[in-house]
């Protein structure tokens, strides 16, 4: 069959030629349409009981993750220039296109009582314009009596004032949201600088932005240094400008093809997605590599440069064929996944790795039968003797030194049980992120100061309408809320409860000893205007309680604890409503942003384990169809399990935990690594084909597909290795964990397929044969009795 194939290549070379170039062309057209996605979508199922939960919530109480902050730390802040200028500079904020609302110290509002009309009044706290001094004393000794905006707005013992943005829910949809945030940072960057004052930015809809532009610039970066790595690697084995030219057009052209068919497809940009054109490349060079170093051997041996084309299509089509097809496999195990952003991923690296295939095999061909033939100097790196005493090393511990491989794998195995024990399982929110960034370094401002920022929601049910406002209901309410925020991880709530306190507040003139709900005597007045304000139909009304009064709505912040922390904050905020409010009468539930958050990413976790056992045993059933022998499919995953099972140790003795990332790990090296294995096992299958000059014994060929291919698996893990060590310079943690994991895991792999490959198929061969002697030696016995 691959002679055909190979014939049809080679006689139609020009219209494929054409072929891809129209292709390209298309979809190179189609890239620019190709977007960014600035939210963290898809993690968990819609089926799930918490993204019911969540999408619930919004649908009653609106949208709870919109909200930026920022803050800044300045003791002398209250002077009346600065505070104009801070006045100013609000406004103008308030003002930019995309902004919905904003509240800060001095865009704030007080309650006050109207003895005359028997009502309350809500009153900005700060005029446009403060008129001197005098007036500036006086208000801020209002709004620092005023409790429902302590340790929000303000935190008055470390003088530090923030400012909360909610920006529109649609905009952060599109990609608008990019020039909202930089003018947002444009405007108070003017106030920051005026005054010498380091402003400490974050928020959700802030850190998705800033983090999703960061990851597009870290792509391009990435496809750049895969390039000039593979640029690098390349010309050291071919020596060669020419063939390494052509190799890189092959290479964009992949690329070309996969990000076209991602912005047809709609499928956008993320963490994950953008990993796969720099993946892309790394996988497209060890193809290259396997049929060049194959094309160069066979015009090495007979100087005929359309035969050795036509036996490299032949001799490792099929081969190549079977990595691509486990490689593809390997990805294609996430698209089985409930999270959408694995789904993506598993659809985009599964197509172009497909894509490698397809154009490595026209193209090699193609290209190399109108170019001049290699001369001596491309095709040194065939006789390269210090891979050719590797090899032979190689050949020397596989004959000579087996048991000592053995002794030192399971010496492996054994210390690898210490790192498994060592292994941790967590997840936080900017955990990929540097300590030195400044995202992570002005969360954990925020988090020190004012309680985190992670949005936890807590609802309550009473199960029937116009409950909420029920003074004892209001009671044990508040009585949850503080036990809630009586925890160092969790901040003051914002409910209707607090502004009904503010209400009783505003009843006494201001004055904060009575910032608490009202007493007997003076319930039904306040509750009526609460009633009336938050019960109505205004936003604020709508953002607190629902429209029939029967669900109440607290929202608390939380500080980024870690997944397995934040199960266990879950576990007993259900427990402590559980004793306010009896599931049997009441129903109690936590959502947010904070809890999709951990869920999603433990989920997430999840399904790359079931991703990566799917894996092996998908590859496992393909060996098992190419080989057609349970024998040769565990010769081929026991030296491609054993570098997981050392990445695993190594993490746990590095305290590397198990998170998303680096779960991923274990899937790509995966897929990757069986290559070698297909390319030897193939080789050692050819050799043991019968020949005009017989069939070669098992250590024979063993041997010879050991010195066939290992200098290709050598080149190749040189290429992985550097290849996957670009990601050491991201900026986001879980990619750097990436790359080293995979680095050392192929580099182990390769090893493992030097070695412990071709060891144990002399072992099983040796075991074989000592069977088979029993047998004949018991055929034997009998007709030596008789004699």
């Amino acid at each position: 069959m691959w002679i055909k194939i190979a014939g049809i290549l080679l006689r139609n070379r020009v219209a494929f030629l054409v072929g891809v170039a129209c292709v390209t062309l298309f979809l190179g057209n189609q890239i620019r349409k190709v977007e960014m996605s600035y939210e963290y979508s898809g993690l968990l199922p819609v089926t799930d009981s918490a993204y019911r939960d969540y999408v619930e919530f919004h649908e009653t109480f609106g949208q709870e993750g919109n909200v930026m902050v920022f803050a800044f730390q300045d003791s002398d802040f209250y002077h009346l220039d600065k505070i104009n200028d801070w006045i100013a500079t609000c406004d103008s904020v308030k003002a930019i296109p995309g902004v919905v609302a904003l509240v800060d110290i001095t865009h704030s509002f007080n309650l006050l009582k109207d003895t005359a009309a028997r009502k309350f009044t809500i009153a900005p706290v700060f005029p446009a314009r403060v008129r001197d001094e005098r007036e500036l004393d006086s208000l801020v000794n209002v709004i620092e009596s005023l409790p429902f905006y302590d340790g929000t707005l303000f935190n008055k013992e470390k003088h530090i004032y923030g400012m909360m943005l909610t920006v529109s829910a649609d905009v952060m949809r599109t990609p608008a949201r990019v020039g909202l945030v930089k003018e947002v940072l444009k405007v108070t960057g003017e106030f920051n600088k005026a005054y010498q004052l380091t402003m400490h930015y974050s928020g959700l809809p802030y850190i998705r932005v800033v983090n999703a532009e960061n990851l597009k610039g870290e792509m391009y970066m990435f496809i750049l240094l895969s390039l000039l790595v593979t640029t690098c690697v390349l010309y050291l084995f071919f020596r060669s400008f020419r063939t390494v030219g052509f190799c890189l057009l092959i290479v964009l052209v992949c690329v070309c093809w996969t990000i076209g068919v991602m912005a047809m497809m709609g499928l956008k940009i993320t963490l994950l997605t953008a990993m796969v054109p720099p993946l892309l490349i790394v996988i497209c060079v060890p193809n290259l590599v396997f049929m060049i170093n194959k094309f160069h051997v066979e015009y090495d041996r007979h100087g005929n440069k359309i035969k050795g084309l036509q036996r490299m299509i032949e001799k490792v089509g099929n081969a190549s064929f079977m990595c691509n097809l486990t490689t593809a496999a390997g990805f294609g195990t996430f698209i089985i996944t409930s999270s959408q952003i694995l789904v993506d991923f598993g659809i985009t690296a599964s197509i172009g790795i497909a894509f490698v295939y397809l154009v490595c095999l026209i193209l090699i061909p193609a290209i190399f039968s109108f170019l001049r033939p290699p001369d001596h100097k491309q095709t040194r790196h065939i006789h390269n003797r210090n891979v050719r005493k590797a090899l032979e090393k190689a050949v020397a511990v596989v004959l000579r030194y087996r048991r000592r491989v053995y002794a030192i794998i399971a010496l492996l195995i054994i210390l690898s049980v210490g790192g498994f024990l060592r292994i941790k399982t967590t997840g936080y929110m900017v955990e990929d992120l540097k300590e030195s960034d400044p995202i992570r370094q002005d969360l954990a401002f925020f988090e020190e100061n004012f309680d985190g920022l992670m949005p936890l929601e807590v609802t309550v049910d009473f199960g029937k309408p116009r409950q909420v406002m029920n003074l004892s209901n209001l009671e044990k309410l508040d009585a949850f809320s503080a036990e809630l925020s009586a925890d160092d991880d969790i901040s003051k709530p914002i409910s209707a409860v607090e502004v009904i306190k503010f209400a009783n507040q505003a009843f006494y003139n201001g004055n904060p000893a009575y910032y608490k709900l009202p007493s007997s005597q003076t319930r039904n007045f306040i509750l009526k205007y609460a009633t009336e304000s938050v019960g109505g139909v205004g936003e604020m009304a709508r953002s607190f309680v629902d429209s029939s009064m029967q669900r109440i709505r607290m929202s608390f912040r939380i500080k980024d604890i870690g997944t397995v922390k934040m199960e266990e904050k879950e576990k007993a905020i259900y427990a402590i409503g559980e004793r306010y409010f009896p599931a049997e009468k009441y129903r109690v539930k936590v959502t947010g942003s904070s809890i999709i958050n951990f869920r999603g990413t433990r989920y997430l976790v999840k399904n790359l384990f079931v991703s990566l056992a799917l894996a092996i045993t998908l590859i496992a059933l393909l060996m098992a169809w190419m080989f057609r022998s349970k024998r040769m499919v565990l010769v081929a995953m026991l030296p491609n399990l054993l570098p997981q099972i050392i990445t695993a140790a190594l993490m746990g003795y590095f305290g590397i935990p198990v998170k998303a990332s680096t779960v991923l790990v274990f899937s790509i090296a995966f897929g990757i690594s069986v290559d070698g294995t297909i390319h030897y096992l193939a080789k050692y299958r050819q050799e043991l084909r019968p020949t005009r000059r017989g069939r070669k014994d098992i250590p024979s060929a063993a041997v010879t597909a050991l010195r066939e291919t290992g200098q290709s698996m050598i080149y190749n893990a040189v290429i992985l290795f550097f290849g996957f060590g670009i990601f050491a310079l991201s900026d986001f943690g879980g990619t750097v964990a990436l790359g080293i994991l995979v680095s050392i895991t192929l580099f182990t792999t390769m090893l493992s397929n030097l070695m412990l490959l071709p060891s144990l198929l002399l072992t099983l061969d040796g075991i074989a044969g000592r069977r088979r002697a029993r047998r004949e030696a018991r055929r034997a016995a009998p007709a030596e009795i008789q004699k």
